[in-house]
């Protein structure tokens, strides 16, 4: 695959983002079990590079959706969490990147935000669970104003946000949030689920300190551990899913995405997995041109295809 330059990727997310639809997740202004505000509070992306697109947020309290959609949909849409350390999420490096990818082999993204489980949010380590199950409901409820099949949409998860995607996989049933409308009615199982270098265990020696501290503070208690963990989580009902790591990574080993590959087997769960020697973290699709992990959007996509 002939690698494309930075200036091609930036027009392309440009485009992208030009052409993109957001709406909130919560039919309330912000989450009802948001830290509690004297007004509405709709915190601005602040940039984090030298780059137009290398936005992130932080101080979440009414998570969005922002809608990524083909000329010509397959029927099937992807609910994107990019990542952050569960500290902030990032809107384009795992974000509008992936639009002119995904769009032109006719799959929707769906990418949200998602809020903090360290800013005081009544759900506490559990608010990115409820949003993230909301907004597979969302998207469900309203799939076909974007042409989609209802049974074919599930989700991707970067880094941090692999572990919020992996909860929404291991997770669906939990009563986090007590239901508000029609919508919570459907089901927050993905039809299938794909983690990109993910964070997964909290136990071992191979857990993301940066995450489990936002999760559950310095000094946890085993149990807090185990719900966590997310590879203690998996029974059957997980749905099938795609595995995606560099084994240089430095920040998240790529000993998590072992763990959950064990996990779902043992569970007779379907599992493909894909390791590479070079990426290190974080390399979404710009810091993967000119290296062979370049290719995991092919790879992904050839197998959601063959799963939906």
């Amino acid at each position: 695959m002939e690698a494309l330059s930075r200036e091609t990727l930036e027009q392309n997310m440009a485009q992208a983002v030009g052409r993109s639809v957001t709406f909130s997740i919560w039919p309330t202004p912000e989450a009802p079990g948001a830290r509690t505000s004297d007004a509405v509070f709709t915190p601005e992306p602040r940039h984090t590079g030298t780059s137009d697109y290398d936005r992130a947020v932080t101080g979440i309290r009414s998570p969005q959706i922002t809608v990524y959609a083909p000329d010509k949909p397959n029927g099937v849409g992807i609910l994107v969490a990019p990542g952050g350390s569960l500290r902030r999420v990032v809107l384009d490096k795992e974000g509008s990147a992936l639009a002119s990818f995904f769009n032109a082999r006719g799959y929707t993204l769906f990418v949200m935000t998602y809020r903090m489980p360290g800013d005081g949010h009544e759900e506490g380590a559990d608010a990115p669970l409820a949003d993230v199950q909301r907004a597979m409901r969302v998207i469900r409820a309203s799939a076909r104003e974007w042409k989609l099949d209802p049974a074919r949409i599930g989700v991707l998860g970067f880094s941090a946000g692999g572990h919020v995607a992996a909860s929404l996989g291991t997770r669906h049933d939990d009563a986090v949030y007590a239901p508000l409308d029609a919508v919570d009615e459907c089901s927050a199982r993905p039809a299938f689920m794909a983690l990109v270098y993910p964070v997964i265990t909290m136990q071992g020696e191979h857990y993301h300190p940066g995450s489990r501290h936002e999760l559950m503070g310095d000094n946890p208690g085993e149990e807090q551990i185990q719900r966590y963990s997310l590879e203690t989580r998996v029974t059957r009902d997980a749905p099938p899913t795609f595995l995606l790591h560099a084994a240089d990574d430095p920040a998240v080993k790529v000993e998590n995405s072992l763990a959950m590959y064990s996990a779902l087997r043992r569970a007779g769960v379907p599992v493909e997995m894909h390791l590479f020697e070079r990426g290190k973290h974080g390399f979404g699709i710009r810091d993967a041109q000119g290296l062979p992990v370049a290719i995991w959007p092919e790879l992904m996509m050839n197998w959601i295809s063959t799963k939906v």
